[in-house]
């Protein structure tokens, strides 16, 4: 017996053929897989989709992991991650692009390289630990990182105990937040977004801070009952987005940060747990 399948039929307004498209902003990520995707591509893809963004990605580890914790790393070798964002350069032109976990010295050297060549935007979220305390950047990549790739950055988004890395001291937050953000900037001379997530108490102060001496706040309440796994991904995500559609560097980090608050305000029940809604 033949059955016969009748399509639905969608119309195509003659306006829609008479105007010009209108081109799709593009974004590229520079970040390693997440099996469990809660961070990694696999959010940073969600996040752009999310803003209206055209997600590109260049991987630079395969990892075996779920919010719980990290038990394998496969990285790629350096030439074939700048391959990646070579080939996407060539047809896509990202107008910016972001940094999660480059793993090893070799792919930041080669990373630098390409954001220095290609002079793309490119918010650097300086991944070293996982919150499970797996390591997530070399020691030898971290001198690497310091001197070739923040220099780079239109933004940098460490949180308090990749700071302190960064400082080279403790890192408290808080109320310390601002002085503390302000000495990141000044001492690389680029824009820093301190992230105050793991400070204590129930309100997090997160502080973008420029070379020239300039900050601005963001505040927000502790959500509790909620897998916070990704939300540093999805902010520097939200503000890469931001930026490729034309935002300046304010505007892009206020649209993220009430993104993220809302994608945890409004989670997704996943796996046992309250995860980001993207």
């Amino acid at each position: 017996m033949v059955q016969t399948v009748i399509l639905p039929r969608f119309p195509v307004m003659s306006s829609d053929l008479a105007q010009p498209p209108t081109p799709t902003a593009v974004a590229l990520s520079i970040a390693g897989s997440d099996s469990g995707a809660g961070a990694g591509i696999q959010v940073d893809l969600l996040t752009f989709a999310a803003h209206g963004v055209y997600g590109t990605t260049a991987i630079t580890c395969l990892t075996a992991q779920n919010p719980k914790g990290v038990s394998a790393v496969h990285a790629a070798p350096a030439s074939f991650v700048i391959e990646q964002c070579e080939q996407v350069c060539r047809h896509y032109a990202p107008r910016a692009l972001k940094t999660g976990m480059l793993f090893n010295q070799a792919i930041v050297e080669a990373v630098a390289d390409f954001i220095r060549k290609n002079k793309i935007p490119a918010v650097i979220d300086p991944v070293m630990v996982a919150t499970s305390g797996a390591t997530l950047l070399t020691e030898e990549a971290v001198a690497s990182l310091k001197s070739q790739l923040i220099p780079l950055a239109t933004l940098v988004t460490p949180n308090l105990d990749e700071a302190a890395i960064l400082l080279s001291r403790p890192v408290k937050g808080g109320d310390n937040c601002e002085a503390e953000a302000l000495a990141l900037a000044q001492i690389y001379r680029v824009p820093f977004l301190l992230k105050g997530g793991h400070s204590h108490g129930q309100l997090l102060v997160d502080t973008l801070a420029w070379p020239d001496g300039r900050t601005a706040k963001f505040t927000a309440n502790r959500i509790e009952k909620i897998d916070t796994h990704g939300s540093g991904c999805t902010l520097s995500a939200a503000i890469t987005a931001r930026l490729a559609l034309g935002e300046d560097l304010l505007a892009a980090v206020q649209t993220a940060h009430a993104y993220l608050q809302k994608g945890m305000h409004q989670p997704l029940f996943v796996g046992g747990a309250n995860q980001i809604r993207h």
